[in-house]
């Protein structure tokens, strides 16, 4: 029976573990930093998987007064950061935002981001046949100094 319910509890986690599915389209992993006293903006990473082609085109907060998608480009040794409308998903393919050289701004933020708490995101998504699909992700914040992550962001202002 021991091992029955470690099963059990194992599946449950794995159910919850910050994964969402909808529309064909799998969000996983979603994580932002706990913010330093002062701090209005925040960058949020994720990984996006798509059964069918698509394209994130937007999202939304209620943490925030405006939330954009940035891409992450070297150019002659610098960092260079530039809005984007929209990032492609292929089909079938794990997109890491941060990987990928993406990643999502909140901007504005209308209080601190801290540990432990979840921040909930709307992302809007366009597939190949055009239909809108919304995902609702909770996104993990982790304390200011985890480094569990790689923060491509770090020490870059807006």
């Amino acid at each position: 029976m021991n091992k029955l319910t470690q099963l059990c509890t194992l599946l449950i986690a794995t159910l919850f573990c910050g994964s969402v599915f909808a529309g064909g389209i799998q969000v996983e992993g979603a994580w932002a930093r706990a913010t330093a006293p002062g701090q209005d903006t925040a960058m949020v990473d994720m990984t996006i998987v798509s059964d069918k082609s698509a394209k994130l085109t937007g999202f939304t907060s209620p943490a925030s007064q405006s939330a954009e998608m940035h891409s992450m480009t070297h150019d002659k040794g610098m960092m260079k950061m530039r809005e984007v409308k929209t990032i492609e998903l292929p089909a079938g393919q794990r997109i890491n935002l941060g990987e990928a050289g993406f990643h999502l701004m909140l901007l504005g933020l209308r209080a601190p981001l801290k540990a432990g708490d979840s921040l909930p995101l709307t992302l809007n998504l366009q597939a190949a046949d055009n239909s809108l699909v919304k995902v609702d992700v909770k996104t993990e914040i982790k304390p200011l100094t985890d480094m569990s992550h790689d923060e491509h962001m770090h020490h870059m202002h807006h």
